[in-house]
């Protein structure tokens, strides 16, 4: 009986030997060749404009307009323009919320300018939407 155990331990030993040497071979391979080029597509800017436009997010406001848009949302919280381009991406994107019929929108505001370190009330989702309502996405 010990000289069985011994063979069946033996050969246990193998196989699991034959197993680490195919595939660590294999390993090195893949770790040695390299990246296959991006097949993701480009998208150019005027393609990117009209995806926008057809989910109802609105162009980025230059000049004037920028400046009356970061002015009303400052009104609302001053703390919401310190980082100007982030307000406005949250801005653009709740528009796509408020004229593709959204449910709590008032909710989605507060969470679209808001996070954990400066959290924002519903209400103040409600003025936040009031301001977008008389700059960046009217009702038509």
């Amino acid at each position: 009986m010990p000289i069985l155990v011994w063979i069946v331990g033996g050969l246990a030993v193998v196989i699991v030997a034959v197993a680490m040497a195919t595939s660590s071979g294999s390993t090195n391979a893949t770790r040695d060749s390299k990246p296959s080029p991006s097949t993701t597509p480009k998208v150019d800017k005027s393609h990117r404009a009209d995806a926008e436009k057809a989910a109802g997010i609105p162009p980025k406001p230059t000049g004037a307009d920028r400046a009356a848009y970061l002015d009303a949302i400052a009104a609302v919280d001053p703390a919401l323009t310190a980082e100007p381009d982030k307000a406005i991406d949250a801005g653009r994107n709740q528009c796509s919320a408020l004229d593709g019929g959204a449910s709590h929108v008032d909710y989605l505001a507060a969470q679209r300018f808001g996070n954990d370190a400066h959290p924002l009330t519903d209400a103040q989702g409600a003025e936040l939407n009031k301001v977008l309502r008389k700059t960046l996405c009217p009702k038509g």
